[in-house]
């Protein structure tokens, strides 16, 4: 089997979690948000990442989520939705692939975009462990 694309498994999971579906729709994107994307919305891409040469298959990625919504509070919700969705959870398989765990890097951080006006976002880092192959 060849290594996953983590981006892939990442937003297929997370496209299951209906707390946060039900606020962004299908609007989970990788690695940006398109051109005047609909608000709200999650974007999200991997920054970097480890793999253990003894333990081949296991990568331990770090992925940053930009959480976007019309205002400060709603992307902030959007934020609350994803950390629902995906700290602390654990052995969850995706295709062929699992997500073995995932844990905040770092707490969400609200940010205003001032190169496109009316879009705020709450910035956050989480390490997750995909069993890739």
């Amino acid at each position: 089997m060849a290594i996953a694309d983590t981006n892939a498994v990442i937003g297929a999971y997370l496209l299951t979690c209906t707390t946060l579906t039900n606020l962004v729709g299908i609007r989970i994107m990788s690695p940006r948000l398109y051109k005047n994307c609909v608000l709200p919305a999650a974007g999200f891409f991997e920054r970097s990442g480890t793999a253990n040469p003894h333990i081949p298959g296991i990568l331990i990625s770090s992925v940053q989520f930009d959480c976007w919504a019309d205002n400060s509070l709603a992307a902030r919700n959007v934020y609350n939705k994803l950390y629902d969705a995906l700290q602390g959870i654990q052995n969850i398989t995706v295709g062929s692939y699992q997500i073995m765990s995932a844990i905040e890097e770092v707490q969400g951080q609200d940010l205003v975009d001032v190169e496109v006006p009316n879009y705020f976002r709450t910035l956050c880092f989480f390490s997750i462990m995909i069993r890739a192959e």
